[in-house]
């Protein structure tokens, strides 16, 4: 969760310590919280759905009886940051999310990413009232009709390392139109669902 990626064995034990191999993968895998890649060498692991989703909540519950004063310091840590996340409507994924300087370019026939960001822009503009207010995803993409589905998310994430991009989900999902969650896109493992573009 701390670095919202996908991470390599020697990546997670150059920041964690140790590697996540053995049982403790092995369980994770089982339990559904974690994909792991054999296919290469050193072996990858990423949080799935369920896993994002019980990261943001582990905070909630009673740290081990057993757990040391670190153990318990982290818990205090996790329970105060989700408490401002709720605060200020951002994601875990969101928060953690690590800053891209580059977009992937976009598939042949589209528009770069620069032009997407462009055209993202003036859709927003054109349906923020007043500016800076939130806007659906849906309206977003209805007048991006013609841009690529998946550059056009890649666009979007890239956004969020800029001052004032923010994009979140919608905390009453019962409230969502089926259009709603179609234009979502995924960040963190959660699936966002408004923007808002803030003049810095």
């Amino acid at each position: 969760m701390a670095e919202a990626r996908e991470l390599t064995n020697a990546e997670f034990a150059e920041i964690a310590g140790f590697p996540l191999n053995g049982r403790d993968n092995a369980k994770l895998v089982k339990l559904g919280l974690v994909e792991t890649d054999k296919s290469t060498r050193p072996f990858s692991h990423q949080l799935t759905d369920a896993g994002w989703s019980l990261a943001r909540t582990l905070h909630e519950t009673e740290p081990p009886k057993e757990g040391r004063s670190a153990i318990r310091t982290l818990f205090a840590l996790m329970a105060n940051v989700g408490r401002a996340l709720d605060r200020l409507q951002i994601s875990h994924g969101e928060f953690f999310k690590q800053t891209q300087g580059t977009v992937d370019a976009a598939p042949a026939g589209t528009a770069g990413p620069e032009d997407l960001e462009g055209a993202i822009r003036a859709a927003y503009a054109e349906l923020a009232n007043p500016p800076g207010a939130w806007v659906g995803l849906a309206d977003v993409r209805d007048r991006l009709p013609d841009a690529d589905r998946a550059a056009v998310d890649a666009v979007l994430r890239a956004m969020l390392s800029q001052p004032g991009v923010r994009v979140i989900p919608v905390a009453n999902l019962k409230a969502l139109q089926p259009r709603d969650r179609a234009a979502a896109v995924r960040i963190g493992g959660e699936d966002s669902h408004m923007m808002a573009i803030k003049s810095s």
